[in-house]
């Protein structure tokens, strides 16, 4: 797959999230696609601790953490499958 491929369908995955209700998607799957999003458009090289005793930042963090050893091409691709499987079983 070219990389511009796999640009152009993990921005319409991004596109296509905001259809899907927040609260219909379990709080962990919130949190991988988060930190599969910030892997997917920051790389692993930009993770800091911004205030660790703040604990939604902090899951967060653990999030990207949890991925960190994705590159940010395998990151889009896993990105886009979770948003394309929560499409499909919300019939959107």
């Amino acid at each position: 797959m070219k990389s511009k491929d796999l640009d152009t369908l993990f921005e319409e995955a991004f596109d296509n999230a905001q259809l899907i209700p927040q609260e219909s998607v379990p709080q962990d799957v919130q949190l991988v696609l988060y930190g599969l999003y910030k892997q997917a458009t920051s790389g692993k090289t930009n993770i800091h601790v911004q205030n660790p005793q703040d604990l939604i930042n902090a899951f967060k963090l653990n999030a990207w953490i949890q991925v960190k050893h994705l590159s940010i091409d395998e990151a889009k691709q896993n990105y886009i499958t979770i948003i394309n499987e929560l499409l499909r079983e919300r019939n959107l």
